[in-house]
């Protein structure tokens, strides 16, 4: 008997393992892809800030600081421009071998074809195969000649019906490659651009570094400076928060000042809050942490040490915060030297989006994830829109970056 199944059993396998590894390769790519346009974005934004504010000759710390996002951003974007040309050559490789398995199966089927064709071509009388059933000893052997002529008809249209598949995947295959070669001589000239973009931007660093270590003493005392101003609107930050909690328990008659009293519902919501741990959306649609949480050298002048009760994420001007999850809205204040702060709750959960503009919600209002909250502040010395955004767990400082996705 002829084995029927064999070529398409092994086509399917081919197809089905490397159908499942392109639709994963694809699924990467696309995440590549999104993520090298938000670098390319962020890149944009850091340049022209840079660029608005050397013309108001902002000074060379800020510069520095600056310089050193975009830097960063520029390494990242190198980095994940790689990854891609990676990913692509994997592709490349992955489809230049199944073209030529699919080549192989293509010959057999082919050659199997045309061995069919002649052998029905000399037997193809019908007398032939009238004589063919007649010979059998018995009805048992005759009917099974019957099915096994009827087998080999089908059999015959199934390889034509396979050559024409296997030949139309070949070309989608050799069309594929060629749109991936050049995707990839995009990228390695892409890449090619951003390295002296960074071997420019390294130049500036060095020239505006030597300026600050000249000028050490003068720059560690404002930045000294400005961390008693941040360390005052941690503090009354962390006011609010106490009060907050204090005004929350009154009307359950707990006398802390430091923990909920959580009801039912506040418990189910904290639960459920805490087990998104590092899932939750960022507080903006589009920005970089320009400054981690907890104490750290400076950006800048390293022998400083800063200290952040959050992180602090530059984004576009005009951006708005959001909320990270669901929770009701505790606070709304006026914080000095920081705007506004909103304060969300969710069960002994709490996060603080401060340095707003504007806000749109009010105390006791409920609020979704990703519901916007206000529009972050653009400073007039700076240019830059920058959100404060902080986490607690009734009074204890959390780091965002646990908490929120790919921070």
């Amino acid at each position: 008997m002829i084995a029927l199944n064999y070529p398409k059993t092994l086509l399917c396998l081919l197809v089905l393992f490397f159908g499942l590894n392109i639709s994963n390769a694809q699924t990467n790519r696309e995440e590549l892809e999104k993520r090298r346009i938000e670098l390319r974005n962020e890149i944009t934004r850091i340049n022209e800030l840079r660029i608005s504010n050397q013309k108001k000759q902002r000074s060379v710390l800020g510069q520095v600081e600056d310089l050193n996002q975009q830097i960063k951003s520029t390494e990242d974007l190198i980095k994940l421009t790689n990854q891609q040309a990676n990913l692509l050559n994997r592709e490349i490789n992955t489809n230049t071998n199944k073209i030529g398995q699919l080549r192989k199966e293509l010959e057999k089927l082919k050659e199997d074809y045309a061995r069919m064709i002649e052998k029905s071509y000399k037997s193809k009388s019908q007398q032939s195969r009238v004589m063919f059933l007649l010979s059998s000893k018995n009805f048992l052997q005759a009917y099974k000649r019957l099915q096994y002529m009827k087998q080999y008809t089908n059999y015959r249209k199934q390889q034509g019906d396979e050559i024409k598949a296997n030949t139309q995947e070949l070309q989608e295959l050799n069309a594929r490659l060629v749109r991936q070669k050049e995707e990839k001589g995009k990228l390695i000239a892409e890449n090619r651009k951003t390295r002296a973009e960074l071997e420019k931007n390294r130049k500036s660093q060095q020239t505006l570094m030597a300026t600050i270590r000249q000028r050490e003493g003068e720059f560690a005392s404002q930045i000294k400076s400005k961390q008693q101003e941040i360390d005052e609107i941690d503090r009354a930050i962390d006011k609010m928060i106490r009060e907050s909690i204090a005004k929350a328990n009154k009307e359950s008659g707990s006398t802390s000042r430091s923990t909920y009293k959580l009801t039912p519902a506040a418990e189910a919501l904290a639960a459920d809050f805490n087990n998104n741990k590092g899932k939750l959306p960022w507080p903006v649609q589009s920005g970089v942490v320009t400054m981690k949480f907890g104490k750290q050298p400076h950006p800048v002048v390293r022998s400083v040490m800063v200290n952040n009760n959050g992180v602090r994420i530059d984004t576009d001007k005009g951006g708005k915060a959001r909320a990270v999850f669901n929770g009701t809205v505790s606070e709304v204040q006026a914080v000095k030297g920081a705007n506004q702060a909103v304060m969300v709750r969710h069960g002994d959960y709490i996060t603080i989006y401060n340095n707003l503009e504007k806000v749109y919600v009010k105390r006791g209002d409920r609020v979704v994830t990703e519901q916007e909250i206000g529009e972050v502040a653009t400073s007039k010395s700076t240019g830059k829109t920058t959100l404060h955004f902080l986490l607690y767990k009734n009074d204890q400082k959390m780091d965002p970056a646990a908490w929120i996705y790919r921070m």
